[in-house]
């Protein structure tokens, strides 16, 4: 079986790790363009792209996949098989039916739950006790099509993005190369997602407003917000001078007298204390990114005398 990989972040790679590593015929590797990042804004070859080279995959880096350049590229490699895991752009129609045995896509959720782009962080926000992949024959739709296998994965409570992108991009690249083999001797059949019991939702990209930490909601809620945006973009939340200050990780302490929702009610114990919800609630931010700064832990942010008891952050 001849396999076209198309994917770009880390989360990708894990799937074409896992075909690599289980002998399958990797023909070519179709990624994203390389992007500036860092201070520097240096060009920075996608995930995918390092792994390809680094094994001596074909690696083709297409502006856009509905002219006739990729057209003709495609029929060049000539796939029977396209495997799809956070290529991060729609596959037209001429594409997803080219192979014989289809496209079939590594996505984070349980579907039909968070189709679109920001299944693992949506979960976390949204407090889920858990969410898992789907391995699913891509149609035209956004990650409507019929489902090969799916994998419950527990979120901890003190999983964040990055745990947790961790554990379902290896769940991932596991069921792929499972999900093939099924695929490839007729024994494993698709699904469609209307027989599930789950509702269709969207977990659309997140937005800069969304980071915004709303010290009236719930400790729970802020601590699930701050828990869904690390390692990246993170929470973020303003000191009282009007700089940015970023929150890296932060937990449900107990309640307390009433304050202001956004209040720091202590900076005892390396943690800032800050009230929330109804002013009774407690969260205990542990690590930040102050603005200008590099990541720390609060203890060395308050012993650089940053905040203080009765800062009203936000």
């Amino acid at each position: 079986m001849r396999i076209l990989f198309m994917g770009t972040p880390g989360f990708a790679v894990a799937a074409l790790s896992a075909l690599v590593g289980s002998g399958y015929d990797v023909v070519a590797a179709v990624t994203q363009s390389d992007k500036p990042s860092g201070r520097g804004y240096r060009l920075t070859p996608p995930a995918v792209k390092t792994y390809a080279s680094g094994h001596g995959i074909p690696v083709y880096q297409p502006k856009t996949l509905r002219d006739e350049a990729f057209a003709e590229l495609l029929a060049r490699i000539d796939p029977d098989l396209i495997a799809v895991a956070s290529f991060g752009k729609i596959l037209p129609g001429n594409v997803i039916d080219y192979p014989e045995y289809g496209c079939i896509n590594v996505h984070a959720s349980l579907l039909p739950e968070y189709r679109g782009a920001a299944p693992i962080q949506r979960a976390i926000i949204d407090g889920k006790d858990y969410t898992g992949i789907s391995i699913m024959k891509m149609d035209e739709g956004l990650d409507t099509g019929d489902v090969f296998l799916q994998r419950r994965i527990e979120i901890l409570k003190t999983d964040d993005f990055g745990t947790l992108h961790d554990k379902l991009a290896a769940a991932g690249g596991e069921m792929l190369v499972e999900a093939l083999g099924g695929i490839a001797d007729g024994t494993l059949k698709a699904v469609p997602q209307s027989s599930f019991e789950a509702a269709p939702t969207y977990a659309q990209k997140i937005s800069r407003e969304e980071c915004e930490i709303d010290f009236t909601a719930s400790p729970d809620k802020i601590s699930a917000l701050v828990r869904g945006l690390s390692p990246s973009p993170l929470a973020v939340t303003r000191l009282p001078d009007g700089r940015l200050l970023k929150i890296i990780s932060a937990t449900v302490s107990e309640n307390g007298p009433a304050r202001l929702p956004g209040e720091v009610t202590s900076t005892s114990g390396g943690v800032i204390t800050v009230a929330c919800g109804d002013g009774r609630g407690r969260i205990e931010i542990e690590k930040l990114l102050p603005e200008g700064k590099g990541r720390m832990r609060a203890a060395d942010f308050i012993n650089g005398r940053k905040v203080s008891a009765g800062d009203l952050l936000g």
